[in-house]
């Protein structure tokens, strides 16, 4: 029985490379252990989402301000905390709409102080304004009316409810501006007004959020430079809100694996479908909808509504003597004239909206 050492011939062979020796059973090769998925987010379905978005959101602007605004083409970019907040101006103003439902996350909007006083004074019909409470109040509204709109698309794309939580607008130092912690996702727009010098406003949200848009395909194999999706790294470049573009990551298509396609089997179709759909309707008779008769409408300045008091007079948008408007769940079905009932004020239906145009519309 061996002592344990080696003679001079087994360390010769083992100087040599020689297999004479038996090591034990050999390890198991690299390829064969568990692989790391290269998946994540999907930001080319991400960037078309907020490209279609972001063309609403100028006309919603237009509309807050009363004169042309362009939004440019997104630039997605995914950057850490401490990286983003080091590249801030020394003052800026956040408009915080975190999301709720479906899609909960951390969202905000950025201006700089020249922008946001620009958007606010043009809301409020002034040339010149100061960061006060009634520009921030301004500023809320715009922000609210953005989310909103975003929330709405969220909502259509996931297919799941998304709202907008009531926002906070404040002008904060660069230290204090919220971040969602670690990594987030960064968007920069470019905003073009008539009369005004181009500038950026920036969108922030949560990597949540962006984990709604789907996974990028896998690789089978261990890649290092998968991660590169979420680098964040190199040197800050001079811009105002500056940071680093996430470039996606490319060559996949070598190592990706066949897809199973199959043909859709759909039911075959039956003459009864009809019948059961007129069925399912006497469901729905003992449901209550709101309904509501609408006398008229106008829109007015911030400036104006804050300026309200007793005795103030609004002119609405219809004409005396016109009929008014019945709406169901904010819908219009019908039109019709006011009376008096007893006490109560009532409406005398004079006109039904045509079905199928009550059908579009809703």
């Amino acid at each position: 029985m061996s002592d344990g050492s080696l003679s001079q011939d087994e360390i010769d062979a083992l100087l040599q490379g020689s297999g004479g020796i038996d090591l034990g059973e050999p390890e198991e090769p690299a390829a064969a252990q568990p692989q790391r998925s290269a998946a994540g987010p999907n930001l080319g379905v991400f960037t078309e989402f907020l490209r279609e978005v972001s063309e609403s959101q100028a006309s919603n602007l237009t509309s807050l301000v009363g004169s042309n605004v362009r939004l440019g083409e997104p630039a997605i970019e995914i950057i850490s905390n401490g990286t983003f907040v080091k590249s801030l101006p020394l003052e800026v103003v956040q408009i915080v709409q975190n999301f709720a439902g479906g899609a909960a996350g951390s969202h905000s909007y950025l201006f700089a102080p020249d922008i946001a006083t620009a958007i606010a004074g043009m809301m409020m019909g002034q040339e010149e304004v100061e960061l006060n409470e009634a520009a921030l109040t301004a500023l809320s509204e715009a922000g609210n009316t953005l989310a909103g709109a975003t929330a709405s698309a969220l909502s259509e794309r996931i297919g799941a409810a998304v709202s907008a939580e009531p926002g906070e607008t404040r002008t904060k130092a660069a230290g204090d501006v919220e971040v969602p912690d670690g990594r987030f996702v960064k968007v920069t727009y470019s905003v073009s007004m008539e009369g005004k010098e181009s500038a950026e406003l920036v969108e922030l949200f949560d990597m949540a959020i962006l984990n709604q848009f789907g996974q990028a395909a896998q690789t089978p194999a261990v890649d290092e430079s998968a991660d590169s999706l979420f680098a964040g790294g190199g040197d800050l470049d001079d811009s105002l809100f500056g940071g680093t573009l996430a470039q996606p990551h490319g060559g996949m298509s070598g190592g990706r694996a066949n897809p199973n396609v199959q043909s859709v089997q759909f039911p075959a179709l039956s003459g009864g479908a009809a019948a059961t759909d007129q069925g399912n309707i006497s469901l729905l008779m003992d449901v209550y909808m709101e309904m509501t008769v609408e006398l008229g409408r106008t829109r007015r300045l911030i400036r104006d509504i804050l300026g309200m008091g007793e005795g103030t007079i609004l002119e609405l948008d219809k004409l005396a003597g016109e009929p008014v408007d019945i709406l169901v769940n904010q819908k219009l079905i019908a039109k019709g004239e006011v009376v008096v009932i007893d006490e109560n004020f009532g409406v005398r239906v004079t006109e039904i909206v045509d079905p199928m145009e009550r059908v579009s519309e809703m």
